[in-house]
Parts: C-alpha cells; sequence; structure tokens
C-alpha cells in the first residue's frame, strides 16, 4: 500500500474532482459515511462530540453527524470558526446540519464536563494544516486529551504533520483514526503514530490507477506481498540448495554477536553457515557451535581481525555460491577498515554490512557505489556516522533519507528505528512489525542473520531487506506475547523465527 505526503493526497483528490468528474461533496459524503460506520462498529451508541473546524474535515464531520444521528447516537456538534470562514463544502454540510435538525453550536469554550461519558470526534484540521496550533485552539486539545473520553480522529489527529508525524505545537491524540485513500507517512511515523491509534484506511473512490501510481515512492509493507517472497523448499534439494553464509564477526568481549547472527541466519532458512573469527578467539567458537561451522582469520594476537584476514576470506568465498555479512562485534581498528573495504571492492557476491562495518566505512562511502546486491543495516547513529547527517535530522526525515542514499550509492539499506525503513533505488517501504521489548542488544545481529540468510537462498537485497525486515519484527511480536515487553531478549527472537515464518505463511 502506497504512503503519501499531504501534497501527494491533495494532487489525487483533484485530479478524482477535475479528471474523473467526482464532486468534491461526493468524497466528504462517502468519508463521513466511513467514519460513522467506523465508530459504529467501535462504540455503542452514545453521546458524540463532534469538534469541527473550518475546511473539508470540518465537513467530513458535519457528514458523520447526519449518519450517527440516524443511527441511533445523541450527536452535538461543536463549531470552531464563524460561518463565514468555513469552506464551500462544510457551508453547504452545515445547511444540511439544518435542515437535519442535528444541533450546533458555534464556540470555542467548550466545559471539560460536555467531554464526560461522551465519545469525541476530532475533526478539526486535516492533513492540510500549515502552521502550529497555539492559544485558544491548543488549550482545546488540551483539555480533549486530558478528559479521558475516547477520541476518533477523522483523516489524521489534528496538529500532527502529515509528512513527518511531528506535533504541530499541540496535536489530539486519538484512540481511532480513520483516513482516506492510503495512509499518510504521519500516520506511521513516530510521534504521529502514537497518536493515532488503531488506523483505518478507507476506499471512498479514489481512482485506483491513482493510488498506485509510481509517482508515490513509498509503500508500507503489507502481509500478502511479503507471504509471496518466502523462499520455496523443494522436497528434492540438500543444503547446498539453499545457499552458504560466511558471516565474519566478533573479537574479544563481542562474541555473542557472532552467534546470534549465525543461528539466525540457520533459523531462517540458509543451507550452510560458516562463522569467520579471529583465531586466538576460535576455540571459544569451536567450544559453543552445533550447527555451524568455523574459520579461523589471522588477528593482532589481542582478539581483534588483521587486516591480512582480507586474503582468507577472498580465498574461502572464491568459486563458491555465497553470502558474506560482515560487522557485528568486529570492532573499529584500521585493519578492520581495510578488511571491509577490500570485501566491499573486491567480492562480487551478495554482501550484508553491519554495525561495526558500516562504522569502518565513516569516510569512505564512495567505495559502495555499484555495488548492487548489497544491504546495508545501520541504527540511526551508524547512519549519522556514514552520511555526517545529525541524528535528529535522521530521525525527522528517515524516509526521504533512505530515499536518497540508494538512489545515490545503488544499495539497499535498511534505516533500523521506529519504524524500519528499506530504501531502494530511490523507493522506500515502511515495515510495520516490532515493539519496544526488541530494544535490547543483539536485536540488530539477529536481522543481519536473517537477511543474510535469506539472500543464501536467492532473495535480491531489496527482497531479502523487505521480507527479512518484517520477519525480524512479527518474530518480536510474537516473543513479546510469551515473555512480555520488558523480558524479551534478543536470542528470543531468533527462537521465535520460526512460528513467525509459519504465521506469514499461513500455516501457524
Amino acid at each position: 500500500m502506497k504512503v503519501v505526503t499531504a501534497e501527494e493526497m491533495g494532487l489525487i483528490d483533484r485530479r478524482t474532482i477535475e479528471e474523473y468528474g467526482i464532486s468534491s461533496l461526493t468524497l466528504m459524503e462517502r468519508a463521513g459515511r466511513a467514519v460513522a460506520q467506523r465508530i459504529r462498529e467501535n462504540f455503542k451508541k452514545g453521546k458524540i462530540l463532534i469538534i469541527a473546524g473550518p475546511g473539508n474535515n470540518g465537513g467530513d464531520g458535519m457528514v458523520a453527524a447526519r449518519y450517527l444521528r440516524k443511527a441511533g447516537f445523541k450527536v452535538k456538534v461543536y463549531l470552531l470558526f464563524e460561518e463565514e470562514r468555513l469552506s464551500p463544502e462544510a457551508k453547504v454540510q452545515l445547511e444540511r446540519l439544518r435542515k437535519a435538525r442535528i444541533p450546533f453550536t458555534i464556540t470555542r469554550d467548550i466545559s471539560k464536563e460536555e467531554f464526560r461519558d461522551s465519545i469525541i470526534m476530532d475533526a478539526l484540521f486535516g492533513t492540510g494544516l500549515k502552521r502550529d496550533i497555539a492559544g485558544e485552539l491548543a488549550e482545546l486539545i488540551e483539555k480533549i486529551n486530558s478528559s479521558g473520553a475516547p477520541v476518533v480522529a477523522v483523516d489524521i489527529p489534528s496538529g500532527i504533520s502529515s509528512d513527518d508525524g511531528s506535533v504541530m505545537g499541540k496535536a489530539v491524540r486519538a484512540g481511532l483514526t480513520v483516513t482516506f485513500g492510503l495512509p499518510k507517512r504521519g500516520h506511521l511515523l513516530f510521534p504521529g503514530a502514537e497518536h493515532t491509534g488503531r488506523l483505518y484506511v478507507e476506499d471512498i473512490g479514489f481512482p485506483e490507477e491513482l493510488l498506485i501510481s509510481d509517482s508515490i515512492k513509498v509503500e508500507l509493507l503489507k502481509r500478502e506481498f511479503l507471504r509471496s517472497l518466502i523462499p520455496e523448499r523443494k522436497r528434492y534439494s540438500h543444503k547446498g540448495t539453499y545457499g552458504h553464509v560466511l558471516l565474519v564477526a566478533g573479537s574479544r568481549g563481542k562474541t555473542g554477536a557472532c552467534f546470534m547472527a549465525a543461528r539466525a541466519s540457520l533459523r531462517s532458512g540458509a543451507g550452510l553457515v560458516t562463522i569467520g573469527v579471529p583465531e586466538t578467539l576460535l576455540p571459544v567458537f569451536q567450544s559453543r557451535v552445533t550447527d555451524e561451522m568455523c574459520l579461523g582469520l589471522p588477528d593482532r594476537g589481542d582478539g581483534s581481525l588483521r587486516k591480512d584476514a582480507l586474503t582468507h576470506i577472498i580465498d574461502f568465498v572464491e568459486k563458491k555460491s555465497m553470502v558474506i555479512a560482515i560487522g557485528p562485534g568486529i570492532g573499529v581498528t584500521e585493519d578492520t577498515k581495510e578488511i571491509v573495504k577490500g570485501v566491499v571492492q573486491k567480492v562480487k557476491i551478495p554482501l550484508v554490512l553491519d554495525a561495526d562495518a558500516i562504522n569502518c566505512l565513516k569516510d569512505m562511502p564512495e567505495v559502495l557505489r555499484g555495488k548492487g546486491n548489497c544491504v546495508l543495516t545501520p541504527h540511526p547513529g551508524e547512519f549519522s556516522r556514514l552520511t555526517a547527517i545529525p541524528v535528529e535530522e535522521i530521525e525527522k526525515k528517515r524516509i526521504d533519507l533512505a530515499c536518497e542514499f540508494s538512489s545515490q550509492y545503488g544499495v539497499t539499506i535498511v534505516l533500523k528505528g521506529v519504524p524500519t525503513v528499506i530504501g531502494y533505488e530511490g523507493y522506500a517501504y515502511i515495515n510495520p512489525t516490532g515493539n519496544p521489548g526488541m530494544a535490547k542488544a543483539g536485536s540488530g545481529d539477529v536481522l543481519t542473520g536473517i537477511i543474510s540468510g535469506l539472500l543464501a537462498q536467492g532473495l535480491s537485497g531489496l527482497k531479502a531487506g523487505l521480507l527479512g525486515v518484517y520477519i525480524h519484527g512479527l518474530a518480536g511480536d510474537i516473543g513479546a506475547k510469551d515473555r512480555g515487553l520488558w523480558s524479551l531478549l534478543a536470542s528470543d527472537i531468533i527462537e521465535y523465527i520460526p512460528s513467525a515464518f509459519k504465521e506469514l505463511k499461513g500455516d501457524a
């Protein structure tokens, strides 16, 4: 499903009216009816207060008022602006309210007592909000938020930026939001996602060709599509059928990252996994592995890789159908910088670069250009070191930056966070799975293992990134139900990977 900015949605709206002959009043009627229907599904009949603004968002709310009154709700509309300030469509809906004899009041002075035992509909401002909310309107929103009453937002909670999810002065906190045509970025990016609550995306008759246009470069990952990406397991096959991952990882004090990534790779379907580790630590790794193989690599005597390990890595993968995942726990030294640079420049097989491998490229991101089947999995701090963009800006512009980076360097980027965004060739994909329980050390190493395991089975970098991120989050969601948000560990996520595949495949 495509995800749009306010400008993109506005263009769809205008083209629907001008090119397809569907009037704005018809769209408004359908939108209000859809809101009313969702309220009927989620709440018993009772009192509903509709807080209506001057634009078409307020008009949607007035349409909903008529349908809710017919359904048996006790309805009252508060208009926060004088009648002459209403949009033409909202004025039409106000006349229809009068004819339906639905009570309305033009005021901003609504007592907190009025909200008691009510459902509040936020139809104040929609996606076209251009300035911060302040003064009386901010005070009213604070009153709504502190009322304890359930809140339903029309299109987007008032005060949330449609484009980046930021709070514009003050914003309504809704438990349920009904939007139209397509979700907006602000519904999915934080803090907007917290204000949105449960999101319903309603079809009100926008032409399908406008909703799936290639000009919209952001999509929300959907289960049906991801199910189609799961690699097939043929009855006539063997371990070599499902690929071989070389995981270059670990250093003294950081052995766990390697074990978790390796195990996650196997759990995701890879046929073989070899862990390439500093040779002085080889006894530690060999004493713990069961399903994985070990490759000792030259080190500096302190449990960290020596630069001539690069030759051993290249010799090992030469003439083999393999995937290299490199970075978890290797540290950042002059030697590891040379190793990572050499791997990127010299090997032609699919790559996953994570953690310290990304940090090693801090001053030389240009080596990534043209790598094609290469997946980077940075968190915002690592992405900041790689691009010299402040973390605060990354968090606010994660979609656009993922698009730009992937287009500039020709790689797949998995920008971890809430939500994780996957960028490829100027497009971005938003992942809906995952939870706060996954905010534990090692969770990223598990993701590296999952993606590398999927690459080994023949998926492209993009498809491995999309499916890997979704499975990773889904495994965490299933695990959180069993273990709780506080107690979930990264190693637990590995154990729930099988359940995630079964649920996504439909075999749960």
